[in-house]
């Protein structure tokens, strides 16, 4: 939808992109969140009942899980605010600092889980109640992986930032998951203890792996990075097959959750028509458009006479 802002000062009009967020996208955090605060809880007494640090680990981080859910639900409906005079482009950066925020605090959970482990280990603390122990890592399995298929299907669908976060986050639930349950099996038939230590420990260190990735991800999108080099490596496919262009320069590319921005300028001859010059522009618009046409485009073609390049070096 185009949104036609008016400066009262300076009568200027800046035309913006707005996309609102589907239900789907609005409801997925919050089914997420009754996810794992059930996992949270069935976990946390069985972990204390059982003194399992794999088990309380998993429970810390199904806790964590909860809080950052509730987060990026709060952050999708942020990021559907319309774009004003204020911020002309939207606010689709908030799907990148929410990720970037969830990194975070997965990063904390990991190291608190190491933390733990070593705690276990110079304590010689023992473990109890296994059998009930593996029942409920089994139930929680069962119950991550449909989630992780929900919030696959969802992020293939809408492309959205915060949900990928998410995907990535019951990932590696999933995976700590399986090794807590692993361990207590490995345990239970032959009583070494030292596994749940180990086991408490390496899931700590791949959690924090996996949050440095979201986390770098999400500061990139704030700085600005820009689109993949196949994309971009398109967009000059394009630009340079249309017979009518001579040339372009200064060419720029971002992307901040659904939207891609491209700015760049096109080299026309100096006798073409106004007409001619916006049909030409229209045509490279489309054709980038289809590059991706999951994501939302904001493209700025300056038109240029001549190879202005030298003069206005950027």
């Amino acid at each position: 939808m185009a949104v036609n802002l008016v400066d009262p000062e300076r009568d200027i009009h800046i035309r913006t992109v707005s996309h609102k967020s589907t239900k789907l996208e609005k409801r997925t955090p919050l089914v997420a969140t009754a996810v794992s605060l059930l996992l949270a809880i069935i976990k946390l007494t069985v972990g204390i009942m059982s003194g399992s640090v794999a088990l309380l680990a998993s429970a810390v981080d199904s806790i964590m899980d909860m809080f950052v859910s509730v987060f990026n639900f709060l952050a999708i409906r942020l990021a559907d605010r319309s774009p004003d005079d204020k911020f002309p482009f939207g606010y689709g950066k908030v799907e990148a600092l929410a990720a970037t925020f969830e990194g975070l605090i997965v990063m904390g959970s990991g190291l608190f889980i190491i933390y733990e482990s070593v705690q276990k280990y110079i304590h010689k603390e023992s473990i109890t109640h296994i059998p009930l122990s593996v029942v409920v890592m089994l139930i929680s399995i069962i119950v991550v992986g449909t989630l992780v298929a929900f919030l696959s299907y969802v992020a293939k669908k809408t492309n959205n930032m915060v949900i990928k976060a998410d995907l990535l986050h019951y990932k590696t639930d999933l995976f700590s998951n399986g090794a807590v349950l692993l361990s207590l099996a490995i345990i239970y038939f032959t009583d070494w203890y030292w596994v749940d230590i180990i086991f408490g420990a390496g899931i700590g260190i791949y959690i924090i792996k996996e949050a440095y990735e979201l986390v770098s991800e999400g500061v990139r999108v704030l700085l600005d990075v820009s689109l993949p080099k196949e994309e971009v490596d398109k967009i000059i496919q394009i630009v340079t097959s249309n017979p009518e262009v001579h040339g372009f320069h200064f060419l720029k590319t971002r992307y901040a959750g659904k939207f891609k921005f491209v700015e760049l300028h096109v080299v026309l001859t100096p006798d073409i028509t106004l007409l001619q010059a916006h049909r030409i522009a229209d045509a490279i618009e489309e054709e980038i458009k289809q590059i991706d046409p999951n994501s939302k485009w904001h493209i700025m073609i300056h038109l240029d006479p001549y190879d202005d390049s030298e003069m206005h070096e950027e």
